[in-house]
């Protein structure tokens, strides 16, 4: 065999040998890889979009209310400081959608404890105003979502020793926190006084009462915390149970949250 040959019948070798692997290597082509990295689901959450809201007609109003009893909003006070509530609870202050969440898990089990305890159902807005449905721990040692500090959870039976805290039990201090409200509402006979005394103790609420001859909360002079206490509550309330009408609209219904999780 000559060398042109021997050339010849070498290419011919190479170009055989190149086109099985090209075969295989379509063959093998049809194998599917999984990606190193699952991609990410975003799981929708209770969201808003939000505008400017700035409430300029609360006086034409007439569903402001706390367990029934309507605010005197005639009185120019009394206007200014719903007012102001209403715009500190905007969505960047308080990021209503989270409380939203919240509130979704947690109102099924307080709201027929309320009811049961014969205490209106306003009340179930006092632990987003106290704590946020949270239940850390304030610089005072007042704990849970009702933040009880924990001389007055033991009077109203919840066990708070080591290793046990019965504040942090949404039903059992929910019930704790019914049997402090119903007394302090004996003792002044309103349930925006009970609130008020909530907050701030009712021997503090008793000594302005005295002091001031006046037991109308809404015309009281208290301290800041507790007079815009009701406000407070009030306003959360108003954003909590009609988002839209104050400028947050829902893109996922409250009833279909629960299809997520």
């Amino acid at each position: 065999m000559t060398k042109k040959h021997l050339i010849t019948c070498s290419v011919i070798i190479v170009l055989v040998i190149i086109s099985t692997l090209n075969i295989y290597s379509a063959m093998g082509s049809k194998t599917v890889v999984e990606p190193a990295v699952k991609p990410v689901i975003n799981v929708p959450a209770l969201a808003f979009k939000t505008v400017n809201f700035v409430p300029k007609s609360i006086a034409a109003e007439n569903d402001f209310s706390f367990a029934n009893e309507a605010l005197p909003i005639n009185d120019a006070s009394v206007k200014r400081k719903l007012q102001r509530s209403l715009v500190k609870h905007n969505f960047r202050n308080v990021r209503t959608n989270i409380l939203q969440t919240k509130a979704l898990q947690l109102f099924p089990i307080i709201e027929p404890i309320l009811k049961a305890y014969g205490i209106p159902d306003d009340f179930k807005y006092i632990p987003l105003v106290e704590s946020g449905l949270c239940e850390g721990t304030s610089a005072r040692g007042a704990k849970g979502i009702w933040q009880f500090m924990p001389g007055t959870a033991r009077t109203y039976g919840l066990k708070v020793r080591d290793g046990v805290d019965e504040r942090m039990n949404t039903r059992k201090s929910t019930i704790a926190a019914c049997k402090y409200i119903k007394e302090l509402y004996v003792e002044f006979n309103s349930w925006t006084l009970a609130a008020a005394a909530y907050n701030n103790g009712e021997n503090q609420i008793e000594r302005a009462i005295n002091r001031q001859n006046e037991d109308n909360y809404f015309l009281m002079h208290l301290n800041g915390e507790t007079a815009a206490y009701v406000y407070n509550i009030i306003a959360m309330k108003q954003i909590i149970s009609q988002p839209g009408k104050y400028g947050y609209k829902t893109y996922l219904k409250p009833n279909e949250l629960f299809a997520y999780n």
